[in-house]
Order: structure tokens, then sequence, then C-alpha cells
């Protein structure tokens, strides 16, 4: 399989509201300004990122396999976020597809020298992704609940498969 980023359809945003099972789920993948339940299009247009992109992991005219975003935290840094892989794929390595993806494509794009995001502590299989991405914990950002992770673009670039 050669999946490869896309711009999200609207069909796709109808399939990716299937994958968010509850309110709890939304709050955790998509932060507190989309409620639960939400329509395809109210997901299109509330998870809009200002200096960012959305895309989605496609594999030819199937829908999408997996969504992800980055935006400009900060000069420099680009923020990873909203990352989440259809149920139904989990388990076959797509979040690393995805996120080496989107990697190199905000290094592209926005010239960035340092890439971040958040991790919830008790989601252990996506800590280890972001692990085996180069990315290191940086606890001044971090709390109780969820891990703050950093890594420099040229280190990520060596982790990308």
């Amino acid at each position: 399989m050669t999946a490869s980023l896309r711009a999200p359809l609207p069909s796709d945003y109808a399939t990716i509201s299937t994958w968010i099972n509850d309110a709890q789920a939304c709050v955790r993948w998509a932060g507190p300004l989309l409620r639960f339940p939400f329509t395809a299009e109210e997901l299109a247009t509330q998870i809009v990122v200002p200096q960012g992109t959305s895309h989605c992991l496609g594999d030819g005219g199937a829908g999408p396999l997996a969504f992800g975003q980055y935006w400009l935290r900060t000069p420099g840094c680009a923020h990873l976020g909203r990352i989440i892989v259809a149920p139904s794929a989990r388990g076959r390595g797509l979040g690393k597809v995805l996120c080496s993806q989107l990697i190199e494509d905000a290094i592209d794009r926005l010239g960035v020298g340092k890439l971040s995001l958040r991790v919830y502590r008790d989601n252990a299989s996506a800590m280890r992704l972001y692990a085996s991405l180069g990315f290191v914990a940086v606890d001044g950002e971090s709390s109780a609940e969820v891990l703050f992770m950093e890594v420099a673009a040229a280190t990520a670039a060596s982790f990308i498969c």
C-alpha cells in the first residue's frame, strides 16, 4: 500500500466523524471547541487551524485512512495535532506514515526547525510512535495528564520512514 497525504474532501469529514464515538473522545482529539455530537459540516469548519493545514492519508481513490493537521505554533515551530487513524486501519503502521508525511510537509511548507505535539499520557501506543520519530518530552510544558513533546526538524527527518 502506498498511502499519501491529500487535502480532505467533504466526504472525508463524514467518514472521520464516525471515528469519534463519544464526548470524551471528541475533547481529547479536537479540543473543547468541537461539541459532540457534530455533523460532518461542523467538523470541517470548526477544526480549521490558522496558519496551518489539514491532511488525510489516502490510498488511491479510497476514503481516508487517517487524518492530521499542523500549524505554526511559534515562529520556527510547527505543531502537529488532531492525529487520528481509522479504527479499521489501526495497527498497520499508518500513524507513523501519517506523522512522517506531516513532518516532511511542515518542514517543506513552513521551513520550520522544530516540531511539537501533545499526547495524553495514557495513550501508550501514540507515545511510542512519537518517540520513534525522535520526539522527546518537555517537562516544563507538560501536565499530569498531557505530555508535551518536541523534536528538531533535522532529527525528525532522520527518523522518517
